[in-house]
């Protein structure tokens, strides 16, 4: 590099702002066709299972407790994630929708991208492990 060049940079760096921003503190509204967290809508859910088996990174896990009584348990895991949205295409019900807003995803656990949808008393069950596989309701073991 000659001295001349640097000399330019230097002296053009105290004249003009830096191209940087200041990103915690100003923030540019996100873009309209951003692809953030998964979000499930349990109402809509039928339990079919077909957004688990079209995932390609296998991200979505859909733990069924109760077909009838519609309780199922979510389970999110959003390091895996490639935010594809071929889960969202895939659901007929349409209660799968990447969100637009929750894209700032940092965390120092991974604990943090595990993430589970449902009423905490079956989250608690699901992950208790009571749950029978034909999803008929709690195991007798």
């Amino acid at each position: 590099m000659k001295i001349g060049t640097m000399l330019k940079d230097v002296s053009l760096a105290f004249i003009h702002r830096p191209v940087t921003e200041r990103y915690p503190y100003t923030r540019q509204a996100t873009p309209e066709r951003l692809r953030g967290r998964l979000q499930w809508d349990p109402e809509k859910c039928i339990g079919c299972e077909l957004c688990a088996m079209d995932c390609p990174s296998g991200a979505i896990d859909l733990m069924v407790l109760d077909k009838k009584a519609k309780r199922f348990v979510f389970c999110y895991h959003l390091d895996r994630c490639t935010f594809c949205a071929q889960c969202v295409q895939s659901c007929r019900h349409g209660c799968l929708e990447l969100s637009a807003d929750d894209w700032e995803l940092a965390s120092l656990s991974r604990e943090a991208f595990t993430l589970y949808y449902g009423e905490d008393k079956d989250v608690r069950e699901a992950l208790a492990g009571t749950a029978s596989p034909d999803g008929s309701g709690p195991s007798n073991s």
